[in-house]
């Protein structure tokens, strides 16, 4: 008997492409579905040192909610490296000015922190709204269930 093991060389034509609706689903377990299906941890083929996941576009990321009081408690911090150089940003404030980076940064976080983790990462696009360039790839819809 043998064992199949995927090959690095064929990954690429096997991804596909799906497309997630973001309204009223809750952040975070939103983004620990996507980072599954960016890793390849769905497929039976999975493998820890190669990148064979598959290609995500969520749309209406506008439209992602949380839950509880974090709405009003949470932020985002960044640091340019330099003294007195932390900079924060409220949850709120992040989704009226840039709905998608509250989606990529979360998602990102999940994903491994490698070279291959970045990989994964590229494979994820993220829309405020419904519209979206990647029609030729025709993205097949997948509903992720957040309770």
């Amino acid at each position: 008997m043998s064992t199949y093991f995927p090959s690095g060389k064929d990954l690429a034509d096997k991804r596909k492409w799906y497309v997630v609706d973001a309204t009223d689903k809750t952040v975070g377990r939103l983004c620990t579905d996507i980072a599954m299906i960016l890793m390849g941890k769905n497929k039976p083929d999975w493998t820890p040192f190669l990148d064979t996941g598959d290609h995500v576009v969520v749309i209406n990321a506008r439209h992602a909610r949380i839950k509880g009081a974090k709405a009003d408690q949470k932020a985002y911090h960044r640091h340019s490296g330099y003294p007195g150089g932390l900079k924060t940003t409220s949850y709120r404030r992040m989704m009226d000015k840039n709905p998608e980076k509250v989606i990529e940064l979360a998602v990102q976080r999940m994903l491994p922190k490698t070279k291959l983790g970045k990989a994964m990462f590229k494979k994820l696009n993220v829309y405020a709204d419904a519209e979206h360039p990647h029609g030729a790839q025709k993205p097949e819809p997948i509903e992720i269930e957040t309770i």
